[in-house]
């Protein structure tokens, strides 16, 4: 009877150890979960807003470059933009590389 007891409870102890196959991948999905809405979620988002600010760039708009640069939009074409940094000093630049567009009469006061 002893014997018997014995292999019934390492048996059990077997099955004890052995996790489901859901519950393997739990720690997983949950890091991804994690992940997707620390990280993926928000860069997406400020990936979608800097598209639309490229889409609106119009001409007189005050803006800042990657670079730091702060002017005034004076033509815009189809992938660059021409930006005046000072009176007849003009540089030309990649859409994306504006980064932000600047309240009007920032230069002014700068």
């Amino acid at each position: 009877m002893e014997i018997l007891d014995f292999f019934i409870t390492s048996a059990h102890a077997q099955d004890a150890a052995a996790p489901g196959g859901l519950m393997s991948f739990l720690p997983l999905i949950v890091i991804f979960v994690i992940f997707y809405f620390l990280l993926i979620r928000p860069q997406m988002k400020r990936a979608k807003e800097h598209k639309q600010l490229v889409n609106q760039l119009a001409s007189g708009d005050e803006v800042v470059t990657n670079g730091g640069l702060l002017g005034r939009i004076s033509n815009v074409g189809e992938s660059f933009v021409t930006v005046e940094l000072a009176e007849n000093v003009k540089i030309k630049v990649q859409k994306h590389a504006i980064s932000s567009v600047m309240p009007k009469g920032t230069i002014k006061s700068a």
